[in-house]
């Protein structure tokens, strides 16, 4: 039974998150809703708009099995979520980029004439990006979508939990990725809370910013 309470108040998704290790294993998340959760994350900005996040929906028994020996220390999170949502970067994310801006001049957000010019530019630009560069800004932007997921889960009652300890050398070929297109970024927990989770310290703002 889902019994998960939306929320638009965004004080309190924002202030309200907590990262939580153990979920109400009887609540399952739709297929429908998961969906449309994914969809308002990948609003999220993205270098050029290319959206290279690529999400991996772990959620079934047998897909948990595989990832649980590769998920370290959260063996309860793979076991008690609704699913564990693994993001990738896809690094060759240049490849939709005539269906992406195709797409905006059919919904009439640009004339043709400034897709044709935004292609030629953003073709030139991956031309001479190298590997490094390129893999830094797919890192990036699949860090900004996975922030907007988790606030968004928030919003549709959930809860989650991002994470990094996990073994990225062999994730991706256990659910028969090519490790040279889809680089790993994080793993995240998400489902109904089975606790609350535990408040956490942030340093002073005037201790990390500064004024010019």
């Amino acid at each position: 039974m889902n019994t998960a309470l939306t929320t638009n108040d965004f004080n309190q998704i924002v202030t309200g998150r907590r990262s939580i290790r153990k979920y109400d294993p009887n609540v399952k998340i739709s297929r429908d809703e998961m969906t449309e959760i994914l969809r308002k994350a990948t609003l999220a900005p993205s270098s050029v708009n290319m959206q290279p996040w690529r999400f991996l929906i772990i959620e079934s028994p047998k897909a948990k099995a595989i990832l649980a020996p590769l998920a370290r220390f959260n063996q309860s999170q793979v076991e008690t979520s609704s699913a564990v949502i693994a993001i990738f970067g896809d690094l060759n994310s240049i490849n939709n980029a005539e269906e992406i801006y195709g797409k905006a001049v059919e919904l009439g957000f640009m004339p043709n004439e400034v897709k044709e010019m935004q292609l030629a530019a953003i073709s030139a630009h991956y031309a001479q990006l190298t590997p490094e560069l390129n893999r830094e800004t797919v890192l990036i932007d699949s860090g900004l979508v996975s922030m907007q997921l988790m606030l968004v889960a928030r919003a549709h009652g959930y809860d989650t939990n991002p994470i990094g300890g996990y073994e990225k050398d062999k994730v991706t070929e256990a659910f028969g990725l090519d490790p040279e297109r889809y680089v790993p970024v994080m793993l995240i927990s998400i489902g109904k809370a089975a606790d609350s989770g535990y408040p956490s310290v942030r340093l002073p703002i005037d201790q990390v910013a500064t004024w010019k």
